[in-house]
């Protein structure tokens, strides 16, 4: 494993990656915003929840770009359309069984089965997030699309 080619492109794809989430956000694409979903778990503080959900989504980020590599690595090829098509699978997986998850997981989420309570901030994602607007799974595959097609175009295999 080419272990400096893995923390360039991990690092520069987790930053397409976020940029690509933003601007979906800013544009209207969608209405999520998964690093402040995962920094309110840790904080009802709406300015921290943001720092610190983008701490954690950037290192699970890079967490997965080593699967990613992982992956090339096993199959002795990397190229831009194998990491784009990791990508999708990775967001169908972020999508249908991550969004499910994020109510039992989240302390200041409502559920889609008991409603919203007094300290609940957060609306479920619901099936594809789609809670967060109807182009919201467009959304994620395309910023993990791109991010799988960085790391894929870039990674160097040893």
């Amino acid at each position: 494993m080419n272990w400096t080619s893995w923390i360039l492109w991990g690092f520069l794809a987790n930053i397409v990656l976020t940029t690509v989430s933003s601007l979906t956000q800013g544009v209207g694409l969608t209405r999520m915003n998964f690093p402040y979903m995962l920094g309110t778990i840790f904080t009802a503080d709406r300015d921290k929840a943001k720092l610190y959900g983008f701490f954690v989504h950037f290192g699970v980020g890079w967490i997965f770009s080593l699967i990613y590599v992982v992956i090339f690595e096993s199959v002795g090829a990397a190229g831009w359309w194998r990491g784009a098509l990791i990508g999708i699978f990775h967001a169908f997986f972020v999508l249908v069984v991550i969004m499910g998850l994020m109510p039992g997981l989240h302390p200041r989420m409502a559920s889609e089965q008991h409603g919203p309570e007094a300290q609940n901030m957060l609306e479920p994602p619901g099936f594809l997030a789609l809670h967060y607007g109807v182009r919201t799974p467009l959304a994620v595959i395309l910023s993990h699309a791109v991010f799988g097609a960085i790391l894929g175009g870039f990674y160097h295999l040893k």
